[in-house]
């Protein structure tokens, strides 16, 4: 349940960051254009909202736990003061003239921003006045347009308004980056100091890896890292592997559709770099505290067999659940042998000793000129890398892999890591920038299409396509989110 709680804060936390800085993106471009926001919310806020605030003739009025401000409409009327419809029978409605308005009622006041939180932590919004948006503001749209709406503005000053959200995201990504290299550096473990060679999936050693082999190159092109690896066999579809195998090269050609089995397989741990199965720490109560295993003892063996890598054991123990194993291990060098019984978990109950005291990482440090340029390429590196991923989103393999909220947070450590947070927010910062460009109604390149389309013809699209088109784009994008998240239901039941 703690790891849970600390992930969940995670992701909070970050999309909180994210969104906010989103949506303020567009507040600043429509406010240097002279356009009205009538509200600006953190989190969506149905029916009621944790807190609301408005500035009204200078002094600040705050509301906590409240229902909101009601639409500023009322339906319209004829001359002899009947309800009037529209040519499908539905009722049409008007503006309320704010002189008719109470003095401590907010909607007279329109020209301020309503700032509030909502209590649903999904996202948030910037309601810019005289936009076709997820508010379908009726009574709005149906006036003429006015020299503060959104609409009434050039395509020049409304698609730096339109882009803004996602223009804040490109760049907060690449900041963040560089604010990580300079307080952090880059450390990864390079192939070549994995003097115990690698572990590979099943799937994996399938199709011709072998536990213990080192990757040299893939299509002539050397690799240096497990990220590289992945890159160009899964995403740029790079077939020829050269391995290091017991002193030898050797080859082996990977098929066609091995990326498609990859993502089919669901395996997460594709490759590892392997190393020895030292005890830095024993839970209390575990199996190995009950068979008096002590820190800095090195387990070689179960029931027989020489195993000294912690993935070997691992596997081993795994196979082993609810039985009792001979286990031999070195202690002040001497090999001991232990009697013990493993649970349910197939866990000894121990914490290892950090990978870093046998085997030799390569690490980069950044000055804080140096970071700025770094945190760019590194920002570009991985919007280039989810684009290359994002293709795989329309095969049959890669739609069942696709995951909500809860595929997101376990991307989150299970225990609070500042250089790991701020990281995983970067990469969501340039993930969110992407989807929101991508070309369809109710995201930002949506609405940057139709501008675009504006530009070419000369004439904006008509009003009520736009509302069919909006509305049709939030439908995708509800069926997009149900079914992502219930993918991650189905996982958490079934497998």
């Amino acid at each position: 349940m703690e790891t849970f709680l600390i992930r969940a804060l995670q992701l909070i936390l970050s999309l909180s960051i994210l969104v906010f800085l989103h949506e303020f993106g567009h507040f600043f471009f429509a406010r240097v254009f002279k356009v009205r926001v009538d509200k600006f919310y953190m989190f969506f806020n149905p029916n009621f909202s944790l807190v609301r605030a408005k500035k009204i003739n200078g002094q600040w009025q705050v509301r906590f736990l409240s229902k909101n401000v009601p639409a500023n409409e009322r339906p319209k009327r004829d001359a002899d003061g009947d309800i009037m419809l529209d040519s499908k029978g539905r009722q049409l409605v008007e503006p309320i003239p704010v002189n008719e308005l109470e003095d401590n009622d907010w909607r007279k006041y329109p020209d301020n921003t309503e700032w509030g939180i909502g209590w649903l932590p999904l996202g948030g919004y910037c309601k810019i006045a005289g936009m076709v948006d997820e508010s379908m503001d009726a009574a709005q749209m149906n006036q003429e347009p006015q020299a503060w709406e959104y609409r009434a503005k050039p395509v020049w000053q409304r698609l730096p308004i339109i882009i803004g959200g996602v223009l804040v995201n490109f760049i907060l990504a690449m900041v963040i980056y560089s604010a990580v290299l300079f307080t952090w550096g880059r450390e990864y473990m390079p192939f070549a100091n994995a003097k115990y060679g690698l572990h590979f999936s099943k799937t994996m050693q399938e199709y011709g890896f072998r536990n213990g082999d080192n990757v040299i190159s893939v299509d002539g092109i050397a690799v240096d890292q497990r990220g590289d690896l992945i890159d160009l066999i899964v995403f740029d579809g790079k077939r020829e592997v050269t391995l290091l195998r017991d002193g030898q090269q050797v080859k082996i050609n990977l098929p066609l559709d091995f990326a498609k089995k990859l993502i089919a397989s669901q395996e997460t741990d594709l490759v590892t770099v392997r190393f020895p199965f030292v005890i830095e720490d024993v839970s209390a109560g575990s199996p190995a505290s009950d068979a008096k295993l002590q820190k800095g003892d090195s387990v070689i063996g179960i029931n027989g067999k020489n195993l000294y890598i912690f993935q070997d054991i691992a596997a081993e123990l795994d196979a082993s659940k609810n039985s009792l194993i001979d286990l031999q291990f070195v202690r002040n060098g001497e090999i001991v042998q232990s009697q013990l019984q493993i649970n349910e978990n197939g866990k000894l109950g121990v914490a290892l000793r950090d990978v870093k005291n046998y085997l030799h990482t390569k690490k980069i440090e950044y000055g804080f000129f140096e970071a700025i340029p770094a945190g760019i390429s590194l920002g570009w590196e991985t919007l280039t890398g989810y684009v290359k991923q994002f293709k795989l989103v329309f095969t049959k393999e890669g739609a069942s892999q696709l995951g909500g909220f809860g595929s997101i947070g376990k991307m989150f450590p299970s225990m609070w890591d500042w250089q790991v947070f701020w990281s995983m927010t970067a990469l969501l910062s340039m993930v969110l920038a992407f989807m929101n460009f991508l070309p369809i109604p109710a995201l930002d390149g949506g609405h940057v299409l139709f501008l675009v389309y504006e530009m070419i013809t000369r004439r904006k699209p008509n009003e009520k396509f736009m509302e069919y088109a909006q509305t049709a784009g939030m439908m995708l994008l509800f069926a997009l989110l149900i079914f992502a998240n219930g993918n991650d239901i189905f996982r958490a039941i079934f497998k």
